[in-house]
């Protein structure tokens, strides 16, 4: 399935935290939270601006985000979870 998100809405599935301390212990299922970076899917086209024109977004599909725990909506799209969110719910762009 192709999904495209609207206006100023980005598609981003979450990247998975390790699963060791780095003492080495693992930490089980229950006790992890949710990973807050994500890799960006599909971007909008971006909001209007008070002038009318589309404002074009800051993140780009492959781009590496982080946002915040509660961020976004979670949704299904082929049986993968996915969040869907607003561009100003991303804290920041990860580069190497």
């Amino acid at each position: 399935m192709k999904f495209r998100p609207l206006h100023d809405r980005v598609l981003v599935r979450r990247i998975e935290n390790e699963e060791k301390t780095p003492g080495g212990i693992i930490i089980p299922d229950t006790a992890k939270e949710k990973p807050s970076e994500g890799k960006v899917i599909a971007v909008g086209a971006g909001a209007r601006g008070e002038d009318g024109k589309v404002v074009a977004l800051d993140v780009k599909a492959g781009d590496r985000v982080l946002f915040g725990q509660w961020s976004g909506n979670e949704i299904k799209i082929d049986g993968e979870e996915l969040l869907i969110m607003k561009e100003s719910d991303i804290l920041g762009i990860i580069s190497k």
